[in-house]
């Protein structure tokens, strides 16, 4: 008999053991899960990224009478963020059990909420069920949401079409029913270099990405006033340039600057609008003034990471359901974003729960408690009973 792990603190210290950084492979953890999937004779689908050096897995339990059709996913992200300069106490690719927690990188984001549910997994398939159980497993959820688009589009050409959606991101088991969009972009602007002490020679690259970074937070400040969401600690769309460089001597105009820059919008609000607003203002304003220092002058916009926002529908009976389940009162929603956009955007209602607090998520020596996996555990059994055995 194949050894698999048997319950979830078994399966979070298998899991941790693979050093799954969004630059790694994942492909050694997706064939341990692929494996184990095999085993109990659950039918597994892969699809890797361009290098083949990564890989989404997408399975599904089906319902008794064989229907692939409609049910419930379980949604994870198996890559994790790094550790370089962080100081940890322990390896952190060794899940490590100190009293009540389990220490390592992505114990709590998100490995814990995968380990819950592979060690239900033969539990699951022992359940008569009326509706299938759908396991979605993605890569470089940490670097923007690579993967699961291509995982999604993947089942959907399939005609399966789920009805529902967990995605297991810490929440410390409360239900999140939105989070903002990301959307970064690299921005290359180009003049034309010549010695400093003949200034009317050159096109000043830095002084002009300094100009549009200055413009870009006057526009943030703008953005504020107009739509706000009180359940957000930050109840606005912002703004922010996070990373810049330029130039190569303090004697010489710079031809060159790069900077990047980033805005967290609320899901009501269209990232066109906002862009349409950048790219008028460097066409309109930008450009033409740097052209007539140099005509060789341009300015760049390349798009990094764009993830939607995220907002649940409320009144749909799948939010209805969890909430009378988790007998939770309060809306709750997150700054930090999730795949979970991507899933509600095909259509399928989806609610953000799993164990952990994102507070430990990409720190040094990351947690997660064995309260939490166990409760993780109970809410999942429930989830199940109520949506696919209903």
């Amino acid at each position: 008999m194949i050894n698999f792990p048997s319950n979830p603190i078994e399966w979070l210290k298998k899991l941790v053991s693979f050093d799954t950084t969004s630059r790694n492979s994942n492909l050694d953890l997706i064939g341990v899960i692929h494996n184990f999937l095999a085993y109990h004779k659950i039918d597994a689908h892969l699809t890797t990224d361009t290098t083949g050096e990564k890989a989404n897995l997408f399975a599904t339990i089906p319902a008794q009478n064989g229907n692939p059709h409609d049910g419930l996913i379980l949604s994870g992200h198996t890559d994790v963020v790094p550790v370089d300069g962080q100081q940890w106490d322990t390896n952190p690719f060794e899940a490590i059990q100190i009293q009540d927690r389990i220490y390592g990188r992505g114990t709590c984001d998100m490995k814990g909420f995968i380990a819950v549910v592979l060690a239900l997994v033969p539990e699951f398939c022992a359940i008569k069920l009326t509706k299938p159980l759908h396991l979605a497993f993605s890569y470089d959820e940490e670097i923007g949401c690579l993967g699961a688009p291509h995982l999604i589009t993947d089942f959907l050409k399939t005609g399966i079409r789920p009805q529902a959606c967990i995605v297991g991101e810490p929440t410390e088991m409360k239900l999140v029913t939105g989070h903002k969009g990301i959307n970064v972009f690299r921005c290359r602007v180009k003049g034309f270099a010549a010695h400093s002490s003949l200034v009317t020679q050159g096109c000043n690259a830095i002084e002009y990405a300094a100009e549009l970074i200055s413009w870009l937070r006057k526009l943030g400040i703008e953005i504020r006033g107009q739509v706000q969401d009180k359940h957000y600690d930050v109840p606005f769309t912002s703004i922010s340039t996070n990373l810049i460089r330029g130039g190569n001597a303090v004697n010489t105009i710079p031809s060159h600057c790069e900077f990047m820059f980033e805005f967290r919008n609320l899901p009501q609000i269209k990232i066109a609008s906002i862009l349409d607003k950048i790219k008028n203002y460097i066409e309109l304003e930008l450009l033409p003034s740097m052209r007539k220092e140099s005509a060789e002058a341009s300015i760049e916009l390349e798009t990094v990471a764009s993830v939607p926002g995220f907002e649940s529908d409320n009144k749909h009976d799948f939010s209805k359901l969890l909430y009378t389940l988790t007998q939770q009162q309060e809306i709750k929603k997150v700054a930090y974003a999730t795949e979970a956009g991507l899933f509600q955007a095909a259509g399928i209602a989806t609610i953000v729960c799993g164990p952990g607090n994102i507070e430990q998520a990409h720190k040094s020596n990351e947690f997660v408690s064995l309260n939490q996996l166990q409760k993780c555990e109970k809410f999942l059994r429930i989830c199940l009973e109520s949506v696919c055995l209903a």
